[in-house]
Protein backbone atom coordinates (compact mmCIF):
# COMPACT_ATOMS: atom_id res chain seq x y z
CA UNK A 1 0.00 0.00 0.00
CA UNK A 2 1.06 3.73 -0.87
CA UNK A 3 0.30 6.23 1.40
CA UNK A 4 0.12 9.82 0.02
CA UNK A 5 0.62 12.91 2.28
CA UNK A 6 -0.59 16.24 0.90
CA UNK A 7 1.11 19.02 2.84
CA UNK A 8 -0.93 22.14 3.14
CA UNK A 9 0.94 25.49 4.99
CA UNK A 10 -1.57 27.98 6.86
CA UNK A 11 -1.38 31.30 6.85
CA UNK A 12 -2.83 33.73 9.37
CA UNK A 13 -6.56 34.75 8.68
CA UNK A 14 -6.23 38.03 6.59
CA UNK A 15 -3.33 35.91 4.42
CA UNK A 16 -4.13 34.70 1.03
CA UNK A 17 -3.97 31.22 0.20
CA UNK A 18 -2.60 30.22 -3.27
CA UNK A 19 -1.09 27.20 -4.90
CA UNK A 20 1.75 27.55 -6.34
CA UNK A 21 1.98 24.45 -9.26
CA UNK A 22 5.50 22.33 -10.15
CA UNK A 23 7.49 23.71 -12.95
CA UNK A 24 6.21 22.02 -16.00
CA UNK A 25 8.25 18.70 -17.18
CA UNK A 26 7.81 18.03 -20.61
CA UNK A 27 10.30 15.64 -20.86
CA UNK A 28 10.89 13.73 -17.66
CA UNK A 29 14.01 12.45 -16.62
CA UNK A 30 14.43 8.23 -18.49
CA UNK A 31 14.62 5.94 -15.26
CA UNK A 32 18.23 4.54 -14.69
CA UNK A 33 16.78 1.11 -15.04
CA UNK A 34 14.19 -0.36 -17.64
CA UNK A 35 12.83 -3.90 -17.56
CA UNK A 36 11.27 -5.21 -20.11
CA UNK A 37 8.89 -8.80 -19.49
CA UNK A 38 8.58 -10.07 -23.00
CA UNK A 39 5.45 -12.54 -22.20
CA UNK A 40 2.55 -14.52 -22.67
CA UNK A 41 -0.66 -14.83 -20.62
CA UNK A 42 1.52 -15.35 -17.08
CA UNK A 43 3.18 -11.94 -17.19
CA UNK A 44 0.12 -10.55 -18.94
CA UNK A 45 -1.76 -11.16 -16.06
CA UNK A 46 -4.88 -12.66 -17.98
CA UNK A 47 -7.89 -12.28 -15.75
CA UNK A 48 -6.63 -9.29 -13.60
CA UNK A 49 -6.32 -5.71 -13.82
CA UNK A 50 -3.19 -4.43 -15.03
CA UNK A 51 -1.74 -3.19 -11.66
CA UNK A 52 -2.61 -6.66 -10.48
CA UNK A 53 -0.19 -8.51 -12.67
CA UNK A 54 3.51 -9.46 -11.55
CA UNK A 55 5.32 -6.90 -13.38
CA UNK A 56 3.94 -4.11 -12.35
CA UNK A 57 4.00 -5.37 -8.14
CA UNK A 58 7.84 -5.97 -9.04
CA UNK A 59 7.97 -2.20 -10.37
CA UNK A 60 6.24 -0.66 -7.09
CA UNK A 61 7.99 -2.43 -4.68
CA UNK A 62 11.52 -1.27 -6.30
CA UNK A 63 10.83 2.16 -6.36
CA UNK A 64 9.21 2.02 -2.70
CA UNK A 65 12.56 0.50 -2.03
CA UNK A 66 14.10 3.68 -3.83
CA UNK A 67 15.11 2.23 -6.81
CA UNK A 68 14.77 3.91 -9.72
CA UNK A 69 12.95 1.72 -12.38
CA UNK A 70 10.73 1.00 -14.98
CA UNK A 71 8.97 -2.42 -15.76
CA UNK A 72 7.49 -2.74 -18.66
CA UNK A 73 4.51 -5.35 -19.42
CA UNK A 74 5.23 -6.65 -23.14
CA UNK A 75 2.92 -9.68 -22.26
CA UNK A 76 0.41 -10.73 -24.55
CA UNK A 77 -2.14 -13.35 -23.92
CA UNK A 78 -1.24 -16.60 -26.38
CA UNK A 79 1.74 -15.55 -27.51
CA UNK A 80 4.66 -18.62 -28.76
CA UNK A 81 8.49 -18.19 -28.91
CA UNK A 82 7.90 -17.74 -31.92
CA UNK A 83 5.57 -14.72 -31.64
CA UNK A 84 7.75 -13.08 -29.13
CA UNK A 85 10.83 -13.32 -31.49
CA UNK A 86 8.91 -11.89 -34.36
CA UNK A 87 7.87 -8.81 -31.84
CA UNK A 88 11.25 -8.12 -30.28
CA UNK A 89 12.22 -5.90 -32.38
CA UNK A 90 9.48 -3.77 -31.73
CA UNK A 91 9.12 -3.72 -28.24
CA UNK A 92 13.04 -2.84 -28.22
CA UNK A 93 12.45 -0.06 -30.46
CA UNK A 94 13.15 1.60 -26.41
CA UNK A 95 16.33 0.16 -25.21
CA UNK A 96 15.82 -2.06 -22.37
CA UNK A 97 18.39 -2.74 -19.59
CA UNK A 98 17.18 -5.81 -18.72
CA UNK A 99 14.74 -8.37 -20.74
CA UNK A 100 12.69 -10.85 -19.00
CA UNK A 101 11.66 -14.02 -20.97
CA UNK A 102 8.90 -15.73 -20.02
CA UNK A 103 7.46 -17.70 -23.22
CA UNK A 104 7.11 -21.20 -24.20
CA UNK A 105 4.51 -22.48 -21.78
CA UNK A 106 1.78 -22.24 -25.05
CA UNK A 107 4.61 -24.09 -27.56
CA UNK A 108 5.11 -26.62 -24.90
CA UNK A 109 0.81 -27.33 -24.66
CA UNK A 110 0.47 -27.22 -28.43
CA UNK A 111 3.17 -29.86 -28.85
CA UNK A 112 5.94 -27.97 -30.91
CA UNK A 113 9.34 -29.30 -30.85
CA UNK A 114 11.90 -28.77 -28.50
CA UNK A 115 14.43 -28.21 -30.51
CA UNK A 116 12.12 -24.69 -32.42
CA UNK A 117 11.33 -23.49 -28.79
CA UNK A 118 15.24 -23.90 -28.15
CA UNK A 119 16.04 -21.88 -30.98
CA UNK A 120 13.40 -19.18 -31.06
CA UNK A 121 14.76 -18.66 -27.11
CA UNK A 122 17.89 -18.49 -28.13
CA UNK A 123 17.72 -16.07 -30.92
CA UNK A 124 15.54 -13.90 -28.66
CA UNK A 125 18.61 -14.04 -26.11
CA UNK A 126 20.96 -13.40 -28.36
CA UNK A 127 18.99 -10.07 -29.98
CA UNK A 128 18.49 -8.76 -26.77
CA UNK A 129 22.10 -9.29 -25.68
CA UNK A 130 23.23 -7.66 -28.83
CA UNK A 131 21.05 -4.30 -27.84
CA UNK A 132 22.83 -4.15 -24.85
CA UNK A 133 19.99 -5.74 -22.85
CA UNK A 134 21.07 -8.38 -19.52
CA UNK A 135 18.59 -11.32 -20.15
CA UNK A 136 16.62 -13.82 -17.60
CA UNK A 137 15.00 -16.48 -18.58
CA UNK A 138 12.03 -18.02 -16.86
CA UNK A 139 11.72 -21.81 -16.95
CA UNK A 140 8.58 -23.46 -17.73
CA UNK A 141 7.09 -26.62 -17.46
CA UNK A 142 3.97 -28.32 -18.71
CA UNK A 143 1.65 -31.53 -17.61
CA UNK A 144 3.03 -34.80 -17.49
CA UNK A 145 0.37 -36.38 -19.57
CA UNK A 146 2.57 -35.22 -22.75
CA UNK A 147 5.10 -37.99 -22.02
CA UNK A 148 7.91 -37.73 -20.04
CA UNK A 149 10.21 -38.09 -23.05
CA UNK A 150 8.79 -34.93 -24.38
CA UNK A 151 8.03 -33.02 -21.13
CA UNK A 152 11.85 -33.79 -20.17
CA UNK A 153 13.03 -32.56 -23.59
CA UNK A 154 10.90 -29.44 -23.88
CA UNK A 155 11.70 -28.38 -19.86
CA UNK A 156 15.39 -29.06 -20.85
CA UNK A 157 15.52 -26.76 -23.12
CA UNK A 158 15.89 -23.77 -20.76
CA UNK A 159 18.81 -24.78 -18.67
CA UNK A 160 20.72 -25.26 -22.42
CA UNK A 161 19.60 -21.98 -23.38
CA UNK A 162 20.88 -20.45 -20.04
CA UNK A 163 24.01 -22.60 -20.03
CA UNK A 164 25.10 -21.50 -23.89
CA UNK A 165 24.60 -18.42 -23.89
CA UNK A 166 25.23 -17.55 -19.84
CA UNK A 167 22.58 -15.68 -19.23
CA UNK A 168 20.67 -16.08 -15.52
CA UNK A 169 17.49 -18.17 -15.04
CA UNK A 170 14.97 -19.44 -12.62
CA UNK A 171 13.95 -23.31 -13.19
CA UNK A 172 10.30 -22.96 -12.43
CA UNK A 173 8.76 -19.54 -11.98
CA UNK A 174 5.42 -21.06 -11.16
CA UNK A 175 6.96 -23.01 -8.14
CA UNK A 176 4.38 -22.91 -5.98
CA UNK A 177 1.70 -21.93 -7.54
CA UNK A 178 1.16 -24.11 -10.36
CA UNK A 179 -0.12 -26.67 -8.35
CA UNK A 180 -1.96 -24.98 -6.08
CA UNK A 181 -5.79 -24.95 -6.79
CA UNK A 182 -5.78 -21.65 -4.16
CA UNK A 183 -3.51 -19.87 -6.18
CA UNK A 184 -5.38 -20.36 -9.76
CA UNK A 185 -7.53 -18.94 -11.37
CA UNK A 186 -10.89 -21.03 -12.40
CA UNK A 187 -9.21 -22.23 -15.28
CA UNK A 188 -6.75 -23.92 -13.47
CA UNK A 189 -3.67 -22.36 -15.99
CA UNK A 190 -3.56 -18.71 -15.09
CA UNK A 191 -2.21 -17.39 -11.38
CA UNK A 192 -4.80 -14.89 -9.59
CA UNK A 193 -3.80 -12.02 -7.81
CA UNK A 194 -2.75 -13.72 -4.31
CA UNK A 195 -0.72 -15.82 -6.42
CA UNK A 196 1.35 -12.36 -8.02
CA UNK A 197 3.59 -11.50 -5.03
CA UNK A 198 4.91 -15.57 -5.16
CA UNK A 199 5.66 -15.03 -8.96
CA UNK A 200 7.58 -11.74 -8.68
Amino acid sequence: LVTIIFLCSCGGPNSIQTEVPPPPTPHPTPPAVRVVVLGDSLSAGLGLAEQDAFPAIVETLLRLEGHDVEVVNAGVSGDTTAGGLARLDWVLQKPADILVVELGGNDGLRGFPPARIKSNLTAIARRAQASGAGVVLLGIRIPTNYGARYTQAFEAVYAEVATELGIEWIEFFMEGVALNEELLQEDRIHPTAEAQPILL
